[in-house]
């Protein structure tokens, strides 16, 4: 059984930790990759026009003998409406509300997606792909010890990444915040921020969540909350990740 560095908040290596089997699951992005879509277009939310939308016109039709095309126009003028196939006409065929957009996995292809996003995370060849930045010294699994968990400050966690070696991430989604591109602008998603570390905790009220809140780019979650769609977003695998010792003893429970 192979074991990893676990570091310190100062960037020691403060012991060593046996790493779980879960680790070293068979690498299946085609799984992970199907789990992400399934979860996605189950987070759809159903949407269609108005039954009597583009109907809403007071019309009648000219008839024979006008040299005019047979259609429905508004009663008092000349403009051609309600027919798809004019301006200003409703649409030929709206999407439904009724459409089932929802895509089913077996359990086992969900637990598998999981097990195998969390083993791309112990590779650096694959965070590396990703376009995630650290430095060659860092051992995965990335593992530190449960006094990340107790961090209430940005600067504290920023600190404790400089020194183990993967600040520059921090920096590269910083650096990488852009205006998004489309209608997102005027919807409450006006900047697009680049993914970074992931933390994953082993208690939900844990300090943390406060303290690295507010960092670029980078998210907290706990063991239980851990999916493909989290490790792997959009369906690209090897996310860079930081696990508290406490967490890697509670992902060993899951093939124990």
């Amino acid at each position: 059984m192979t074991t990893a560095n676990v570091y310190s908040m100062t960037g020691e290596v403060a012991g060593t930790i046996e790493v779980p089997e879960a680790f070293g699951t068979e690498y299946r992005p085609d799984m992970i990759k199907k789990a992400v879509l399934a979860a996605q277009a189950n987070g759809r939310q159903p949407y269609g026009p108005g039954k009597m939308a583009g109907m809403r016109h007071s019309v009648s039709t000219w008839g024979k003998g006008r040299g005019v095309s047979r259609v429905q126009r508004v009663h008092d003028g000349k403009k051609a409406t309600e027919s798809p196939n004019n301006v200003s006409g409703r649409r030929a065929h709206p999407p439904v509300p009724e459409r089932k957009w929802a895509i089913k996995l077996n359990k086992k292809e969900l637990k598998m997606a999981r097990m195998s996003a969390i083993a791309a995370t112990a590779n650096a060849d694959i965070v590396k792909a990703r376009g995630h930045m650290f430095d060659k010294e860092v051992s995965f699994p990335i593992v530190m010890n449960d006094d990340l968990q107790n961090a209430t400050t940005v600067n504290a966690v920023s600190s404790a990444f400089k020194s183990i070696g993967i600040g520059d991430d921090l920096v590269r989604a910083s650096e990488g915040k852009k205006i998004r591109a489309g209608r997102g602008t005027m919807r409450n998603r006006k900047y697009r921020t680049p993914v970074s570390v992931l933390i994953v905790v082993s208690e939900r009220d844990a300090p943390v969540f406060k303290g690295a809140g507010n960092l670029p780019g980078v998210q907290i979650e706990t063991v239980d909350t851990l999916s493909a769609s989290i490790l792997a977003p959009g369906g690209d695998v090897g996310r860079l990740v930081v696990y508290t010792a406490s967490a890697v003893e509670q992902i060993r429970g899951w093939t124990e």
